[in-house]
């Protein structure tokens, strides 16, 4: 393990454990439960903690939102979040790429992506999720309409489309015959290592450094592997 300067290791977990926001909502990044977690972040929070010389302490929420939120106040050190620009955090170069997509009815009159923003089409998406943010930023005649899944959101109001992550809403359709994705997807989601504002610029280059390391030399795949995940998900 390379030896970390003392003033590093204070800035990025000041209390002398790494503590870790994970979002137990994008099955792709985490899943598990709160009290044993598992995936590609909670592998990442502890191989970060190993390389401070820290141990890492994991926080685990429902929602990307909150998880946000535990990084942006100061409980968390670092968090595993898709780079945004309405997030109030520091992000590091992507470690996993994925995608969001919609779902549609088989029998939808809607073709493609691209004929989704037209007036009266609503859209399920889960509240704060990094497809809301970005979909609330380009639609211009769409609504959305938020609650705690995108999907479910979309078969309870009956809505016109669904938003969400492409791996669980084309599990999704598998299980829910006379439903379809369109394509191609709407936008790419680029997940990476979040810190606070106030971290210093040495201790976020440092933290970029080393997930640029990680996704070069095949930690990241096979990080995923070892999850059950798409290893060609990992950033190139």
């Amino acid at each position: 393990m390379d030896t970390v300067d003392p003033a590093l290791r204070t800035d990025l977990a000041p209390t002398g454990a790494l503590r870790a926001s994970i979002n137990l909502g994008n099955p792709v990044l985490a899943s598990g439960t709160h009290d044993d977690p598992s995936g590609i972040t909670v592998a990442l929070a502890r191989e970060v903690a190993a390389r401070l010389g820290v141990t890492a302490e994991l926080q685990c929420y429902g929602a990307a939102r909150d998880s946000v939120a535990a990084v942006a106040e100061g409980r968390a050190d670092i968090g595993f979040l898709a780079i945004d620009p309405g997030r109030p955090l520091q992000f590091t170069s992507p470690y996993v790429l994925i995608e969001g997509v919609y779902v549609v009815a088989a029998g939808s009159p809607l073709a493609g992506t691209s004929a989704v923003d037209v007036d009266g089409v609503r859209i399920g998406v889960k509240e704060g999720s990094a497809y809301d943010l970005h979909l609330s930023r380009t639609l211009e005649r769409a609504s959305l309409e938020r609650g705690s899944e995108g999907i479910d959101t979309f078969v309870e109001r009956a809505l016109d489309v669904g938003a969400g992550i492409r791996q669980p809403m084309t599990a999704w359709v598998a299980a829910h015959p006379g439903h379809r994705i369109l394509e191609p997807a709407f936008m790419q989601i680029r997940q990476a290592v979040a810190v606070p504002q106030d971290r210093s610029a040495a201790a976020v280059t440092w933290l970029r450094s080393l997930v640029d390391e990680l996704v070069g030399d095949g930690w990241v795949s096979a990080a995923l592997t070892d999850a059950g995940q798409d290893p060609a998900l990992a950033a190139g």
